[in-house]
């Protein structure tokens, strides 16, 4: 069998670390190398209630988007839920890999998988990484244009159809009638990519976490631009369409439709590599902390 060790190389073949961002540290975060890795499965987020399920189900290796640790500790003792998550799988024998803002980045990896599921074509990454040993454009985001322009509101239901289910569905910004051909994607939180989603020029730009008080600058400032273009159309030039609008997803589901290609392509990666073929499985239960959504109704409108 494959050990831990030819898979973890494996893994960072297809999805490089040297792609991660600055403050990221992804990788074998728990795991024995000399170990043998029979059966792999897949999730958003190394949740309690994952990684039981990964050692009920004798899983050698989860492969989990979302760290465990985003930042330095100092301690994995029993006093804290990420202690007890190191310990368990110690016990069981189950190593936990993460592939995160590299996972983003990759070829096939997060950010295309979205881009794919979307109906995004003649893609290219938001924010390109120069990288002479790549086959294929990487970079994190994806930014491409529709097969044929559609309506916003027809769009962010695809959008919503293509996500894993979750209660707290999408939320639109925009003209809901506006017609849309250019889309800028970035699975996870992405508000801290206005500037480059701007200076794409798209009509839509698809992404989570969306918080109040920069998405409404954002769409102001697009009106306000999409006015001051109004006099240019007499002229012949220019148009006032608004740009970007946004739709806003629930972070772990927009992520998890990469394990869509990486539980194809992981295990014929592995047996390339090996001549062993792992067995796979995606342990897809909803990991959004959301479990009931309520519209506010308060008082009128």
């Amino acid at each position: 069998m494959a050990t831990l060790k030819q898979v973890v190389d494996v893994l960072e073949t297809l999805y490089p670390l040297r792609y991660a961002e600055q403050w990221d540290e992804p990788g074998l975060i728990v795991g024995d190398l000399r170990h043998d890795v029979r059966n792999i499965a897949f999730a958003a987020d190394p949740s309690m209630a994952v990684i039981d399920q990964a050692i009920a189900g004798g899983i050698d290796l989860l492969i989990c988007h979302h760290p465990l640790f985003f930042r330095s500790v100092h301690a994995v003792s029993g006093l804290g839920f990420r202690g007890e998550i190191v310990r368990k799988l110690n016990l069981a024998g189950c190593a936990l890999w993460v592939g995160h803002t590299n996972a983003d980045a990759s070829y096939r990896g997060v950010g295309m998988a979205a881009a794919d599921a979307f109906g995004l074509i003649e893609q290219r990454p938001l924010v390109p990484i120069e990288d002479p040993k790549a086959e294929h454009p990487v970079g994190l985001g994806r930014v491409g244009r529709l097969q044929e322009p559609i309506a916003l509101r027809d769009f962010a239901r695809r959008v919503a159809d293509a996500l894993p289910y979750t209660e707290l569905g999408v939320q639109v910004c925009g003209d809901l009638d506006a017609t849309i051909g250019t889309v800028a994607i970035l699975p996870g939180s992405g508000d801290s990519l206005f500037d480059e989603v701007r200076a794409a020029g798209v009509d839509v730009y698809v992404t989570s976490d969306l918080r109040h008080h920069p998405v409404t600058d954002a769409i102001e400032q697009a009106r306000y631009e999409a006015s001051m273009r109004a006099a240019d159309i007499e002229l012949g030039r220019g148009d006032a369409t608004v740009r970007p609008m946004f739709i806003n997803t629930p972070h772990s589901a927009i992520e998890s439709i990469w394990f869509q290609y990486a539980m194809g392509d992981v295990p014929r990666a592995v047996s390339e590599a090996t001549g062993d073929i792992p067995t796979v499985r995606w342990i897809s239960m909803n990991t959004d902390p959301w479990n009931l959504v309520l519209p506010s109704c308060g008082q009128e409108r």
